[in-house]
């Protein structure tokens, strides 16, 4: 007797588990490749990544992937998001994947046995030999996710003028890009395979001609500049840098979202920079690494016709005195005048005015008595003078 359909699901399995699909011949098509990369049968998964989006689907099986440590769908690399040319060129990895069905299916079968064996962690083959980084790889690899990649292709249909969705197309209506441009033929499977690829192309000639952070010819700078730090970096967020040397101080400025780093010694300066232009991350931000300058050069070039040094018009404000005169040369030969006597008075006696004693009454005025004493204004006399007035 049959069952329904939900009678018994405890003991059913609720998808389908397939090695390939049932297909006849005039589906299956005249291509002997079946538009296939490994040409292996395997599960293939298809979504769509969002609004407005295309749908996507596995191009590739698992095996294939983590051989390649590449995406199932783009086949790009999973570390760097780059082409497998470019991926391949920075670490100096040779690719050993045989183009014969036969060879290359044994070869697929003992990389399955390597992975098995493996913790997953780590690509297999000549891939997990390979050096853990590559400066080029870190200065090309993509850090936030390009999303644009997953956008509809553009409308035959708009392109020929006779497309008559409008809004509710599901394509773009947009103008093709040029037939003539090298980016418009891409092969998925040269991609696979790491040979003619034009991104790849494109991507090294770009590593040719990048900047380069030369030091400056002051020795005396040992100072880095870090840019794009965010809102909420901390002194905590900079340990890396701690990595190259002694530092001697690290200063904030939240309000322009960057710090400077101040190492105790110039080699340590200039190791900081070569291993942190253009490749640093921090927080998920790719951060601007650049040479500070030299206090000199801060002065001359602080505030320049007016304009200060973060780019502010400076107005001038009326009613302030003028610059100050330099100060007069010091003599070493001419005396101090500390109490700020009359140069053409004798310096080393005064008129001191002492007041009278306890009990006797103080002189008419304009009388001078003897109690006008002439001293020696030196300090010894001053401490004998105060001694003596403290016994009367």
């Amino acid at each position: 007797m049959a069952t329904s359909l939900g009678s018994n699901t405890y003991n059913r399995q609720n998808w389908e588990d397939a090695d390939f699909p049932i297909l006849c011949q005039t589906c299956l098509g005249e291509n002997p490749y079946i538009r296939m990369i490994c040409a292996r049968p395997f599960t293939v998964f298809r979504w769509c990544p969002g609004t407005r989006m295309r749908f996507k689907k596995t191009e590739v099986c698992q095996t294939c992937s983590k051989m390649k440590n590449v995406c199932q769908t783009c086949l790009l690399d999973l570390e760097y998001g780059l082409p497998i040319q470019v991926r391949d060129t920075g670490l100096s990895v040779k690719d050993e994947v045989p183009k014969s069905d036969v060879n290359k299916e044994y070869y697929t079968q003992n990389m399955e046995r390597e992975i098995a064996n493996s913790d997953g962690t780590r690509p297999v083959g000549q891939l997990g030999k390979a050096a853990s980084s590559s400066d080029m790889l870190l200065k090309l690899a993509r850090t936030t996710p390009y999303y644009k990649r997953n956008r509809p292709h553009i409308c035959s249909f708009w392109v020929k003028g006779e497309c008559k969705r409008g809004e509710e197309c599901p394509y773009r209506h947009e103008k093709p890009t040029d037939p003539d441009d090298p980016l418009a033929d891409q092969n998925i499977k040269d991609r696979y395979y790491g040979i003619n690829d034009p991104v790849a192309d494109k991507l090294l000639k770009r590593a040719s001609t990048m900047p380069r952070l030369d030091p400056p010819e002051d020795k005396s700078i040992t100072t880095l500049y870090i840019g794009g730090l965010g809102d909420t970096v901390t002194d905590g967020d900079l340990n890396h840098f701690y990595q190259f040397g002694e530092i001697r101080t690290i200063t904030i400025v939240q309000r322009q979202q960057c710090a400077f780093i101040q190492f105790a010694t110039r080699p340590a300066a200039e190791m900081a920079a070569e291993k942190s232009f253009n490749k640093l991350i921090i927080n998920g931000r790719r951060l601007t690494v650049k040479w500070g300058r030299s206090q000199a050069a801060r002065g001359k070039e602080g505030i320049k016709d007016g304009v200060s040094e973060m780019g502010t018009r400076l107005d001038p404000v009326p009613g302030l005195p003028g610059a100050l005169p330099p100060p007069p040369p010091l003599d070493e030969e001419a005396p101090a005048n500390y109490f700020n006597l009359d140069p053409s008075s004798s310096p080393a006696v005064m008129n001191i005015a002492l007041p009278p004693p306890p009990g006797i009454n103080p002189p008419p005025p304009g009388k001078i008595t003897s109690s006008v004493i002439k001293i020696n204004t030196t300090v010894k006399d001053v401490y004998h003078l105060h001694n003596m007035v403290c016994n009367i």
